[in-house]
């Protein structure tokens, strides 16, 4: 992995608030650990969770300056969610669709950032990106909205929703794709999200009907994509926003995955303490099959990092830079995200079944690892075989068939 040297990013103050930021949020995943069974059972996360995440300073970590963030880096938001994760899983997936979120907050008009952030800061921003429901523009410049959405992590929460719709005119023709920004207080949400993984995460279902929703609160994502948006328009001097837009909301569908694959060999190491191999003479520990297990999956969670570790260095280096992400890096990162949570998928599962029955007591935090990182496989954007077929044609010189990279 690349230092914050090595990508051209300014160290000294910069590195010591990252240092303080991951300190903090290792103090904050003790914390949150002592409710990680309320968490599920409630299906939601409880106030206190994120209200301990702003108190820290952990919500603004990809958040632009100018609505209150640290701007900080695609691996401080990394180093940040997987030390979350430690703690509690379900936090942490909020926690990052959250800074994705408030990264594409900073691409709106300056409008509404203002309406979003001014008051406070902390605001907290639960979003549907894909475009799921359909916009109308209308003659006087607004958007009338309907839709059904899905997966709305956190959306109990948040005071403001990101929804994707796929836009037309009035006569019905297509217009663009894009998100729109609306209170969430003029959603419905539905109390559906009955699933045996990410139980805590609160993704119920958001509805819309007849909406209308003034110009400022739209962004295309056909122009994000292009890197063509108002917020960047608007005299925008950083560079955290000026990164490649796919390869920012794939990573950050990765930081959990990457402390549940930490927490997954500390807690196997634990639940084979003292543990005799059943029906043999084998002391667990002492087992050259366990030392050979262990190493392996070690080798695979910590390869799985560094992925996806790869992803946010190049990510950061070149908006540092300035500089246009090829394609084929794009397609690559991608696949990296792809890959890299499989891996510690891969490796956590030879842990969870090497440890023995233990791991399935609703107590054992080792069933929780193994379900939340099948769940984060099962996310759209990280599914190998779609990304391996996007960054195989780019290799090839084909086209991805696909906009999303």
């Amino acid at each position: 992995m690349l230092d914050n040297h090595e990508i051209g990013i300014e160290t000294d103050d910069f590195d010591s608030k990252i240092t303080d930021l991951v300190n903090r949020a290792k103090l904050v995943a003790k914390d949150l650990k002592t409710r990680v069974q309320k968490t599920e059972s409630n299906r939601r996360l409880p106030v206190e969770n994120m209200e301990r995440i702003c108190d820290e300073g952990l919500l603004t970590i990809i958040q632009s300056k100018e609505s209150g963030g640290h701007e900080l880096s695609m691996r401080a938001h990394l180093d940040v969610l997987s030390a979350i994760a430690e703690g509690c899983s379900a936090t942490a997936w909020v926690l990052g669709v959250m800074h994705a979120h408030s990264w594409l907050l900073a691409h709106f008009p300056k409008k509404a950032q203002d309406e979003v952030y001014k008051e406070n800061s902390n605001t907290m921003v639960s979003a549907v990106i894909g475009p799921r429901g359909k916009a109308v523009l209308k003659r006087d410049g607004s958007y009338l909205l309907n839709g059904f959405w899905p997966f709305g992590s956190g959306c109990q929460l948040s005071k403001w929703l990101l929804l994707g719709a796929e836009v037309f005119n009035e006569s019905g023709e297509f217009l663009d794709l894009a998100d729109l920004l609306i209170p969430t207080s003029d959603a419905k949400i539905q109390d559906d999200w009955y699933v045996e993984a990410f139980k805590g995460t609160g993704s119920n279902s958001l509805v819309v009907k007849d909406l209308q929703i003034p110009s400022h609160r739209y962004l295309s994502l056909l122009g994000l994509l292009k890197h063509d948006t108002p917020g960047i328009k608007d005299n925008y001097t950083g560079w955290l926003h000026r990164a490649e837009p796919v390869p920012v909301l794939a990573i950050a569908l990765c930081g959990g995955a990457v402390g549940l694959g930490k927490a997954a060999k500390k807690q196997f190491m634990e639940n084979i303490e003292n543990k005799k191999v059943i029906y043999t003479e084998h002391v667990q520990t002492e087992w050259a099959s366990t030392h050979i297990t262990l190493g392996k999956a070690a080798s695979q969670i910590d390869a799985g990092e560094l992925l996806i570790y790869r992803a946010a260095d190049d990510t950061d280096r070149l908006a540092k830079a300035g500089e246009k992400m090829s394609m084929k890096m794009r397609g690559r990162i991608r696949m990296d995200c792809s890959h890299g949570v499989r891996l510690i998928l891969e490796g956590a599962t030879e842990l969870y079944l090497a440890g023995g029955a233990a791991g399935i007591s609703s107590k054992n935090p080792m069933q929780q690892i193994s379900r939340d990182l099948h769940a984060t496989n099962m996310h759209g954007l990280l599914l190998v075989e779609p990304s391996a077929e996007v960054y195989g044609r780019i290799l090839l010189g084909l086209e991805p068939n696909t906009i999303i990279i």
